[in-house]
Order: structure tokens, then sequence, then C-alpha cells
């Protein structure tokens, strides 16, 4: 069934769970993920970047695909950058947008996230957005508690995507989170609190962000790195190459609800 992350996010918060969000590439990526929801019994959302993915085609294909699941999918377009991006996942049927202006200045961040919620709540979207910027131990970037509490009252968003210690992409050390930090944010800022970068942080690290807080848990990495590792491990005499594609569906399906568990959504639709 189609939901939008304000529905989704405010039931986590309220039960103190977390939902992951899943990096989708191309159809079998959503099957697979959308597979692994139902079997867990969890409600899931569904990331597609703008530029690498057909926005149109695959949004109101995804968007079929999730009114007909048995369990709550969010389908939101990531870290939208430009005005265009968003108006683009509203013509597609998108449930939600992710509006990112957090490398620009606190105020002007703060002015193009308000407008454009104000337009994507006319169309009954939920909309994210981030404050401080997501690039591990840089403290300088990270999310200030009495920022977010006004960036939230001004902008009416409804999650924050907050900088505690993590970084997009593939890490070369493991992450150290600031839980006092997210504490603090947790019991400041009104709405469900989102991670970005959750791909290789730790399964003890995010676990605990996620009893700490945090609603929604970005993951692209992890998924992707999986479906390469399962291809590999039943591909070693060659053969395997013939199930090539069902391969990196079984990769990309256990890596998600892997995280359905961690994050203690499993069972919560």
């Amino acid at each position: 069934m189609l939901a939008n992350i304000k529905d989704i996010l405010t039931k986590a918060k309220a039960e103190n769970y977390c939902v992951p969000a899943l990096g989708i590439g191309n159809e079998i990526n959503f099957m697979a993920c959308l597979q692994a929801a139902e079997e867990k019994r969890s409600p899931v959302i569904m990331l597609f970047m703008y530029g690498k993915n057909d926005i149109m085609r695959f949004g109101k294909w995804a968007r079929e695909q999730a009114a007909q699941a048995s369990v709550p999918v969010s389908i939101i377009l990531d870290h939208g950058a430009e005005y265009e991006h968003a108006i683009w996942a509203i013509h597609a049927g998108f449930t939600d947008i992710m509006v990112d202006r957090s490398k620009l200045p606190f105020e002007e961040n703060m002015a193009q996230v308000k407008e454009l919620t104000k337009i994507a709540h006319a169309c009954g979207m939920g909309v994210e957005a981030e404050l401080g910027h997501v690039a591990m131990g840089d403290e300088s970037v990270f999310t200030r508690p009495d920022e977010a509490k006004r960036f939230v009252e001004e902008t009416g968003v409804d999650a924050l995507a907050v900088a505690i210690g993590t970084a997009h992409g593939a890490y070369k050390d493991t992450p150290k989170l600031q839980f006092e930090l997210l504490e603090e944010l947790r019991d400041t800022v009104p709405v469900p609190l989102v991670l970005h970068g959750g791909s290789g942080t730790g399964d003890e690290n995010l676990k605990k962000a996620c009893q700490m807080g945090i609603c929604k848990l970005n993951i692209s990495n992890d998924l992707k790195r999986g479906a390469i590792a399962n291809l590999n491990e039943k591909c070693k005499d060659g053969m395997g190459a013939y199930a090539m594609y069902p391969l990196l569906y079984e990769g990309y399906k256990n890596v998600a609800a892997h995280y359905m568990t961690l994050c203690g959504s499993e069972g919560k639709a």
C-alpha cells in the first residue's frame, strides 16, 4: 500500500523503531526490497536518485507496484538538489521528496525547503530535509540542536536528516557516531530523525542509533555489495553466471531483510 514518510515515520517515532530506506537502481532492486518487506512484514522506504533513474517512467511504475503491496511503501526522490527535481517527482507520482539544500547557508537552506514543503504538502506528499552535512568526523558540519528545532518549526518538514558522524559511500574505517548529540537532537527536534550514510557504519552503531531516536536509516552501498558478494559466493565454478540476475536479486533481498530486522521494523507493517 502507498504511504508517505509522515505516516510511516510518525508511527516509528511513537513506537521507537526505525524504518530502512533502501537505494533503488532498477526494477530488480525494487522487487527484491519489496519481497523482503512483505516477508518481514515491515514498512519500507524506496530511495530513488534524480539523474540515476528515469524518474517519470520509473516513478509511475514503482507507484503501481507499491499500491499493490501488502505493507506500507514510500517512494521518495532522494537528495533532490534542484527545484525542478521536486516538480518532476510530483509529476511522476512519488509519495515523498527529500529536499537537499544542506550545503547552503542556514537561512537560504531554510527558505528553499520551506517553499518546496508548501508545494509538496499541497500535493499530499511528505518532505524530508537535511541540516548539517553528512561528512564523517567533521565536527564543523554536525547538526546543531537549536538550529534544527528552528529549522523544523519554520519549514514544516516531516522528517530531518541529521549529521552525527556518518558519510555517504564506502568507509575506510568504521565511523564514530556522536550519540550524545543524537540524544540531544531527539529530545529537541519534534519530527522523526533520519540518518544518511548507514552502509558500513556497523550493526552495533546502527542498532544503538535506531534505539536512540533514528526513525529512517538510508542504506545503499551495503545492498549493492551484498548483491555482488552473493553472486561471487555462488559462482565459484563459473556456472552461477547463468543465474546472474536471480543471484543479484537474492543478495539484495537478503541485505534488505537484514536491515529490517536490525532497525526493529520487522512485524510493524
